[in-house]
């Protein structure tokens, strides 16, 4: 899965924001903190769901479980807008 390519992300100060630039059924914008930005930093390549896991884990001491719970969730939220391309 990675992020589709109508959607770009612009960081203003210390806040990164994903905008949609041309996609028919999400229109807007979306604020993440650090821990949305990096999951949406690592799908602007092809990618997984557990990698994105590995890496956190690798970046964040906090339990695993929790950053699974997490990654899932942001993952969910960026499904709900139609901003991922799945195979």
């Amino acid at each position: 899965m990675r992020s589709k390519d109508d959607f770009v992300t612009m960081n203003i100060d210390d806040t990164q924001f994903l905008l949609s630039s041309g996609a028919k059924s999400f229109s807007g914008i979306v604020q993440s903190n650090k821990t949305a930005a990096f999951i949406v930093n690592c799908l602007k390549e092809e990618t997984s769901e557990k990698k994105i896991v590995d890496a956190m884990c690798e970046k964040y001491d906090a339990p695993r479980e929790v950053i699974s719970s997490d990654v899932k969730e942001i993952i969910d939220k960026l499904r709900s807008i139609n901003a991922l391309d799945e195979v």
